[in-house]
């Protein structure tokens, strides 16, 4: 099955081959994590995660599903049921959700970095992949749930995102892509501004 990337209006155009993405599961897991993460003692009910992060709840279902196989939640059926972390928050990180319900953090064409295999002038290519994939590990492996709910990111990453180059994306080229046009709205659209089920009400 194929995994659908967060929608970013920018990237149409940017074709298939990004370099990374999020996807919509594992964006809505690890919220539903963080959910999990910061509540009080006792189970949370499904619907409450889902209005909280938006999150449709079929799709939540499915996705605390893949972690109850993990490991990573316990659930109770009943009245007095719902979900809750099986391990400290503390112990839990990103890559752990991620890899959870989206497999390895990296892949090329599906298969594992290591397991790729180039000839000639692109020989050193796989050591490139495999630099990216530590890249990712040493976010998603150093920031914890428990790091979210505290709002307290670890200094490493932190310093990460210190350069104000870091908050600036790039297209092909290099070049810092337009930010998506805006049309006013004015009088007459002030009918169609309403969220729209389905599209703007969060559901990606």
């Amino acid at each position: 099955m194929s995994r659908r990337p967060l929608a970013v209006p920018w990237r149409d155009g940017l074709g298939e081959n990004a370099p990374m993405h999020v996807s919509a599961k594992a964006d809505y897991a690890v919220r539903a994590a963080i959910e999990l993460a910061a509540a009080e003692a006792g189970p949370v009910k499904g619907d409450r995660i889902a209005e909280a992060q938006q999150i449709p709840l079929k799709f939540l279902e499915n996705i605390l599903s893949d972690l109850r196989h993990a490991g990573y939640v316990q659930s109770q059926r009943g009245a007095e049921g719902g979900y809750w972390l099986a391990e400290p928050p503390d112990t839990i990180t990103l890559a752990d959700i991620i890899r959870a319900v989206d497999g390895p953090l990296a892949n090329v064409r599906g298969a594992r970095p290591e397991s790729v295999e180039y000839s000639g002038s692109a020989s050193k290519l796989v050591e490139v992949w495999i630099a990216v994939r530590v890249s990712l590990r040493s976010v998603l492996e150093r920031v914890t749930l428990a790091d979210l709910v505290g709002g307290v990111l670890p200094a490493e990453v932190k310093e990460l995102i210190s350069n104000a180059d870091a908050w600036v994306s790039r297209s092909a080229g290099g070049h810092t892509p337009p930010p998506p046009a805006r049309r006013p709205v004015g009088p007459a659209d002030s009918r169609s501004s309403a969220p729209r089920p389905g599209r703007d009400a969060g559901v990606t």
